[in-house]
């Protein structure tokens, strides 16, 4: 009580002031709204209304579409309609209408589109040409490429295809090579017929001295069909049917001895199917059988008639 006997403040039941429960008890019973926040938070935070319920929706929505990918039903979708934003960019308009290819030589033009990945599934907005051109790249015959979109609907290819050398035949598979022996496609028609072939193992690697060899051979260079590495040392050549046998040194010489041969005494023009210039001073030739067998015929001793 102060000096004229009244009360200063709320009193206990006992007339003394509160202690420490009872100040514990009123403030937990104290409204939340009038509450004390920490220093640097919130009195309040409420959620706008109808968060949990878009919530809810998308976390289903992301459960449905995870079960849709993982059944593989995605895949299947895109493989036949493409993938959903070139679907959207096509029914707006910038659908993959036209493509054009230049420096285009030896590869037909639906093998380039379909080395590029382009189908009537692009969209111009959503092409990756850096892909692209890294799978242009990754096709043998192409030396480089460029890739570039010209909206609304068209894309242009720059390539620039290596230049076939010869094919090479190994284990039954006939290869198109460049000069360096690279294998850059494979043999899948008659495109690349004309060109030189070599045969066996390395021998695409030691093209130029097949090549080197051709030339040697001067007026005959035409007739080689084909020319054989053997044992990784020497070449056989094919040559109108008849096997020339070269020297493993020495080889251009050797055809300059036959090139003599033919214009001198038309040795191929003989019954032979193989004619033998490893040796420098001599030259083996190889009969047909026929013809072997009309000369041993005709090697024999004749008979002396019986005297009547």
């Amino acid at each position: 009580m102060d000096g004229g006997g009244r009360n200063t403040g709320p009193l206990s039941p006992s007339g003394q002031a509160p202690g420490p429960l009872a100040r514990l008890l009123r403030l937990v019973r104290r409204p939340a709204s009038i509450r004390r926040a920490r220093p640097g938070l919130p009195i309040e935070a409420r959620l706008p209304r109808g968060v949990g319920i878009a919530g809810v929706s998308a976390a289903l929505a992301a459960f449905a579409l995870t079960g849709f990918v993982a059944s593989g039903r995605y895949d299947a979708f895109v493989a036949e309609q493409g993938r959903p934003l070139d679907i959207a960019a096509r029914l707006a308009g910038f659908g993959v209408e036209k493509v054009t290819i230049s420096g285009i030589s030896r590869m037909y033009e639906r093998e380039v589109l379909a080395a590029a990945g382009i189908d009537w599934r692009s969209s111009v907005p959503f092409l990756d040409v850096t892909e692209v051109r890294a799978r242009l790249l990754r096709v043998p015959l192409i030396a480089s490429a460029s890739v570039r979109k010209l909206y609304p609907n068209e894309i242009v290819i720059t390539e620039v295809e290596r230049e076939p050398a010869a094919l090479w035949q190994k284990d039954g598979e006939i290869s198109v090579i460049a000069a360096d022996g690279t294998v850059i496609d494979t043999m899948r028609d008659d495109r690349y017929a004309s060109l030189p072939l070599v045969v066996g193992d390395e021998a695409n690697v030691r093209l130029p001295e097949y090549l080197a060899l051709i030339a040697a051979a001067g007026s005959l260079g035409e007739r080689v069909k084909a020319g054989t590495f053997v044992s990784g040392r020497r070449w056989t050549l094919k040559l109108d049917g008849v096997d020339i046998r070269l020297p493993e040194t020495g080889a251009a010489q050797a055809l300059s001895r036959l090139v003599k041969l033919e214009r001198d005494k038309g040795i191929l023009e003989k019954d032979i199917i193989a004619v033998d210039l490893r040796m420098d001073d001599r030259v083996v030739v190889r009969l047909t059988e026929e013809a072997a067998a009309a000369r041993a015929e005709a090697q024999k001793p004749k008979k002396k008639g019986t005297a009547t």
